[in-house]
C-alpha cells in the first residue's frame, strides 16, 4: 500500500460530531420554531434528533446528509418557509457551530504535510461553512482542496468530490485514503477506488463501517502510525 495522498471527512473526523452538531441542532430548532418548544421537538424527530435528551438517533439525516437533504426532511414542519430559506438558515448556523476537533489538528496536519502528504476535505455540509470551521480552526492552509456538497462535485456516497480531488493534487485513486465516521464516506471511497478509513469519532460503530472498510480506527490520531509514517 503506497498512500501519497489523505481525503478527510470534516464532521465526525475531523471534529467529534456529537460535540460539535448537538449545540447545533438545539440551536437551529428553536431558532427555526422561534422558541415553540412543541414545534421544535417535531421538527428534532424530523431530523433524527431528541430535543430533550441533545441526542442524534444512528439514523439521523444530520450525520450524513446534505443541508439541502435535511431542508426537505424540515420542509413539512415548516411551511411558512421556502426550501432555499431553510437551507441558509442551516448554512448560517453550522458556520457558528462551536467545533470540537478530534485531534489537535495543526500540529496533526502539519506533521502529515511534512511526510510529503496532500490532503484534502470533502464534505456533505456546504462549503462556505466547512471553509469557516476550518478557518476557525487556523488549518484551512493545510489542505490542498476542500469541497462540501454544493462545490459542484455532487454529495458522497457518489464518488465525485473524490475524483475531483485526486485531479486536483494529481494522485491516482488508489494511492489516496479516505478518511470518515460514516458510510457515505467509505462508500464514496470504494466507489472512486480508493483504500477507505473508517474512525469512531461519529455516530457510527465500527460493526456499521467496517463492512465498508479496509480499517476502522479510534480517531485520525492513529492514522499516521496505520500508514507507516
Amino acid at each position: 500500500m503506497t498512500i501519497s495522498a489523505i481525503l478527510f471527512d470534516k464532521d465526525g473526523t475531523l471534529f467529534q460530531f456529537g460535540a460539535t452538531w448537538e449545540a447545533w441542532a438545539s440551536a437551529f430548532l428553536r431558532r427555526a420554531t422561534q422558541g415553540d418548544d412543541a414545534r421544535a421537538h417535531r421538527l428534532g424527530e424530523a431530523i433524527g434528533f431528541d430535543l430533550a435528551a441533545g441526542r442524534f438517533h444512528p439514523d439521523s439525516i444530520v450525520i450524513a446528509g446534505t443541508p439541502a437533504e435535511i431542508a426537505d426532511a424540515m420542509a413539512p414542519h415548516l411551511p411558512h418557509m421556502s426550501r432555499n430559506a431553510v437551507i441558509d438558515m442551516l448554512n448560517e448556523e453550522a458556520e457558528t457551530a462551536p467545533q470540537a476537533e478530534a485531534v489537535p489538528l495543526m500540529p496533526y496536519l502539519q506533521a502529515l504535510r511534512a511526510s510529503g502528504m496532500r490532503l484534502g476535505v470533502a464534505t456533505n455540509d456546504a462549503e462556505t461553512p466547512a471553509l469557516a470551521h476550518l478557518n476557525a480552526a487556523g488549518v484551512a492552509a493545510c489542505f490542498d482542496f476542500v469541497a462540501g456538497f454544493d462545490s459542484g462535485y455532487g454529495a458522497k456516497p457518489a464518488p465525485g468530490q473524490l475524483l475531483a480531488f485526486t485531479r486536483a493534487v494529481d494522485v491516482l485513486p488508489a494511492h489516496v485514503a479516505m478518511v470518515g465516521d460514516s458510510t457515505h464516506d467509505l462508500i464514496a471511497g470504494r466507489n472512486a477506488g480508493m483504500t477507505t478509513v473508517g474512525v469512531l469519532t461519529g455516530m457510527a460503530g465500527a460493526e456499521d463501517l467496517e463492512p465498508f472498510a479496509d480499517v476502522v480506527l479510534p480517531d485520525i490520531g492513529h492514522l499516521p502510525r496505520w500508514l507507516g509514517l
